[in-house]
């Protein structure tokens, strides 16, 4: 079994046609007052976790999410579990909402979000000891700020090999649990400022960060990602969509495609590219969870963007 942690949400997501920059005045931003005149706006299913559950079950069929959900997140439930993911060990949680998530996203990808944990807060209540099932791999997604190194230390404890990815919650997290999560993760993922604000926050270098984990994987938006170990770096060149029509969810589908091509047993380069591949269906659908492919359409994409063939 893969067992996915991390959030399961309701997203009001706003696009934004231009770009942050263009309204922000980097050197005002201690008296920041600004408003944006948004395009779009939507609800969508999302969540982090769940985002990543759902790609990665057109790789796999043993594929689990525990998550906290609210009363109002019954049919999402059961929406995930007709995809063959298993929500048997997430609850429901009658007394709370679910999560709900408000973002302006701008044409680069850059976000901007508000969010309520609703139900999250009671993911402390979540356990992987009270999974029956051997978990063969973990994936340690954004969550209520608590229950992160939670996942981890328990992982640790079970000895289950985990990815670790804290986002947006790294500001949330005291620093020696992050750093001890961060310690010993098999793979450790973020983009380029969620790295540079670990390595802040733990006062250590990006070449320390690197030493802590077996794979550190970096996405860099539209111009690809950054696969490393402590002797290797390996730039990822971005595929191609045939059209951007909502980046957000991107980071999530790389996930998913990166772990279905590590836990296969694909090189390093093979799984960022795969994780780049993944990335585009989702940018070329409103919505996190919206888009769909099969294997054979998946290796048809692969080799039109890197004219290599692939085996799933």
């Amino acid at each position: 079994m893969i067992c996915i942690t991390g959030s399961l949400s309701f997203d009001n997501i706003m696009n934004l046609p231009g770009k942050f920059a263009d309204f922000i005045l980097p050197d005002k931003i201690h008296t920041l007052n600004v408003s944006f005149m948004v395009k779009t706006l939507r609800k969508e299913r999302g969540g982090c976790g769940a985002n990543v559950a759902y790609n990665l079950s057109f790789f796999r069929d043993d594929v689990c999410l525990l998550t906290a959900i609210g009363q109002d997140g019954k049919k999402y439930k059961k929406w995930l579990e007709k995809k063959g993911i298993d929500l048997s060990y997430s609850r429901i949680f009658k007394n709370e909402l679910t999560a709900t998530g408000f973002a302006i996203v701008d044409k680069l990808d850059n976000q901007l979000w508000g969010y309520y944990r609703g139900a999250l807060k009671k993911a402390t209540l979540l356990s992987l000891k009270k999974i029956k099932e051997k978990i063969d791999f973990l994936y340690i997604g954004p969550n209520d700020p608590k229950v992160v190194p939670k996942f981890a230390f328990e992982a640790k404890k079970l000895k289950i090999p985990y990815a670790f990815d804290p986002a947006f919650q790294i500001p949330q997290i005291p620093k020696d649990k992050l750093l001890n999560s961060i310690n010993g993760a098999e793979i450790l993922f973020g983009n380029d400022y969620e790295i540079a604000l670990m390595c802040k926050k733990l006062k250590i270098s990006h070449t320390k960060l690197k030493k802590l984990v077996k794979v550190l994987v970096t996405t860099l938006g539209e111009k690809g990602s950054v696969v490393e170990t402590k002797n290797k770096k390996i730039k990822i060149k971005a595929a191609k969509p045939n059209e951007v029509l909502d980046p957000v969810g991107a980071g999530d589908a790389y996930r998913a495609g990166f772990l279905a091509g590590y836990l296969e047993g694909k090189d390093l380069k093979t799984c960022g590219q795969m994780g780049s591949v993944c990335a585009v269906y989702s940018v070329e659908k409103y919505g996190t969870t919206s888009h769909k492919f099969s294997k054979k359409e998946f290796v048809k994409r692969y080799k039109k963007n890197y004219n290599i063939d692939l085996t799933l």
